[in-house]
């Protein structure tokens, strides 16, 4: 109980990230985001590991348990978010957010893979409810009638594409995450590492040709939305890690589907006039919002609190592998 409500409060800080980061990138770059936010979130876990009592516990993580950690750092806050932001500001977060809901099946079958975790027919009725949701929100994007002038005009193949590689960055960082601390709960210490590993990278391309000059020319109000963008970073990630410390990717990565409502309440109040909303967009919200609750609400909940037939209780008790 206590992994599924860190998993919400990340979900919400999450659902923040993406509006202000949205609002950012509007006179801003991906790179411009990614250079204030990482190193931000990293100072910020610094405190986070010492109050937890972790920071003296370097040697507690074998040198295979720093690979995992780092490739998490790269998977989720280089790659992921770089995506992340390009896809949000192609076609912003209320388009974005359902295309990138590709990480929880993502995730899921790379704990199938890694982790020995299983697959069963809730989470495949799941996967199907969240691919269902950008295909609706294209086919009701072709049916509508077009806006004359409209402020903000969505670069769809751009902007799913950037979306779908934002999902598999997302998906892979819990699973090499949870791999990488391993028995050792030490939640705090293992964000830590993962972002000094993508602070790291951050600064490699920082230093590429054009970035520095890029960065200069900075416009002086994306700042403090970058700013918020790297609180909400810090915050998403603490509660996020506290969640895998203690709970499974398949019960965590579910529940942070929750950002999509949020993501989208938060968006309607910081940056609407550059957002789609209408009603092919709340159809794809919902049908991904389904799925990751199906994903969420498991197989051995619905046998547990509800009597299912013979013939229903014996396909709902398939398994794969």
């Amino acid at each position: 109980m206590l992994g599924a409500f860190y998993a919400l409060l990340a979900a919400a800080s999450f659902g923040l990230n993406n509006a202000s980061a949205r609002r950012g990138v509007i006179g801003g770059s991906a790179v411009q985001g990614l250079a204030i936010t990482i190193p931000l979130g990293m100072l910020m876990f610094v405190p986070a590991t010492i109050i937890a009592g972790e920071i003296g516990m370097w040697d507690a993580f074998t040198p295979l348990q720093w690979l995992f950690l780092s490739a998490s750092g790269f998977a989720h806050f280089v790659w992921g978010r770089y995506f992340n932001i390009k896809s949000l500001e192609a076609i912003g977060t209320n388009l974005a957010g359902p295309v990138q809901q590709s990480q929880h099946p993502i995730a899921l079958m790379l704990a199938i893979v890694f982790l020995g975790e299983t697959l069963t027919p809730m989470k495949i009725v799941g996967i199907l409810l969240i691919a269902m949701g950008p295909i609706v929100m294209l086919r009701q994007r072709s049916a509508a009638p077009k806006q004359a002038k409209p402020l903000f005009v969505p670069r769809m193949a751009e902007g799913y594409f950037h979306a779908l590689m934002a999902g598999l960055g997302f998906g892979a960082s819990p699973v090499l995450f949870a791999a990488g601390i391993g028995d050792s709960g030490l939640s705090m210490l293992g964000g830590l590492i993962s972002f000094i590993a993508a602070t790291f990278v951050v600064g490699l391309i920082v230093l590429l040709p054009g970035q520095l000059r890029d960065l200069r020319a900075m416009n002086r109000a994306s700042i403090p939305w970058f700013l918020v963008t790297a609180l909400a970073t810090f915050s998403s990630q603490f509660f996020r890690y506290l969640a895998l410390g203690i709970a499974p990717v398949t019960v965590v990565q579910p529940i942070q589907s929750l950002s999509l409502i949020f993501r989208s309440i938060f968006g309607y109040f910081i940056s609407r006039d550059y957002e789609r909303l209408d009603r092919g967009v709340y159809y794809g919200l919902a049908l991904a919002f389904s799925g990751a609750l199906v994903l969420a609400i498991g197989d051995e909940a619905v046998r547990r609190f509800v009597t299912l037939p013979p013939w229903l209780a014996g396909i709902a008790a398939w398994t794969w592998p």
